[in-house]
């Protein structure tokens, strides 16, 4: 099979941070195509995956296992041994997808260009959309993981991070931006959870948001499981952020606020930061303020 982008020994070139499922299978069998399957949760239960897909396991080994919080980015040594455990060379062009739609897969998104790879795109509507428009799947068992090995020879691929500041940052950060008038924080959990009248899914962390962050729920720049057109995520962003260029996204645990990371760069914003810890940190008892309300 082949068009005007690739063929089906070369994926070609991405055409943005988003491919459809037309796109994805018409490249499915490139050599230097990889399909990586970033479900978390019960999403990992949903016994199917795309044909080839190896795991990215944002619950467990594509997560910091050393720290308190949950989800937060591995090290720049770690990140590269799991990389290159699936059979990921630098030069490979990379698509996400998650078993929900677009929820986690954008945090391995987002985690690829932290560290410096930009050959990377995220499956429009996940893996509901390849079912959906009739491609196949295989059983979830079938998913090749760590030690894949890649092309029938060696089990790693020759993947090095190389990390790049400012995409992930930490708490400080976002004092900063809560009191910079050049920048605007974002959290995408739900209202109700933002208002602090919504039960918090861990223990121990405090009800309601920073003081002077904005609510923008990841579902709501999404429609059917798929990301809005560009026009209506740049009247979303403008909406509530007005002319401020530099933005700061959040969430529980720094999964949902990578969709917002992915909206806003789809929407034309150049400089976006993801808050690693989000709620996860910010929530527990600390000296960081919190707010309830709307």
């Amino acid at each position: 099979m082949t068009d005007d982008a690739g063929t089906a020994d070369n994926a070609g070139s991405l055409p943005g941070p988003l491919v459809g499922a037309d796109w994805l299978a018409a490249r499915i069998a490139a050599a230097d195509l990889v399909v990586l399957d970033a479900s978390v949760g019960a999403h990992r239960g949903a016994g199917w995956r795309i044909p080839g897909a190896r795991r990215f396991d944002i619950d467990g080994a594509m997560s910091d296992g050393a720290g308190s919080l949950p989800h937060t980015m591995p090290g720049a040594r770690r990140f590269t041994e799991e990389m290159r455990a699936l059979g990921v060379d630098g030069t490979d062009t990379v698509v996400v997808y998650d078993a929900a739609g677009i929820y986690s897969s954008a945090r391995a998104w987002w985690m690829l260009r932290a560290m410096g790879f930009d050959r990377v795109a995220v499956l429009d509507g996940g893996l509901p959309a390849w079912t959906a428009a009739g491609f196949p799947v295989d059983r979830a068992e079938k998913a090749q993981g760590a030690g894949c090995m890649k092309g029938g020879a060696e089990p790693v691929g020759d993947f090095t991070a190389r990390p790049r500041d400012g995409m992930l940052v930490g708490s400080g950060a976002v004092v900063a931006a809560l009191v910079d008038p050049r920048s605007a924080v974002l959290d995408a959990r739900s209202r109700e959870r933002f208002a602090g009248t919504g039960a918090e899914p861990r223990p121990g962390l405090r009800p309601g948001h920073m003081p002077g962050a904005l609510n923008l729920p990841f579902g709501e720049i999404q429609r059917d499981g798929r990301m809005l057109p560009a026009d209506e995520l740049r009247a979303s962003f403008g909406a509530l952020v007005g002319e401020r260029e530099r933005l700061v996204v959040s969430c529980g645990s720094g999964v949902t606020a990578c969709v917002l990371a992915l909206g806003a760069e789809l929407a034309g914003y150049g400089a976006v930061s993801v808050y690693d810890g989000s709620w996860s940190e910010w929530g527990r008892p600390s000296e960081l303020p919190v707010v309830t309300g709307e």
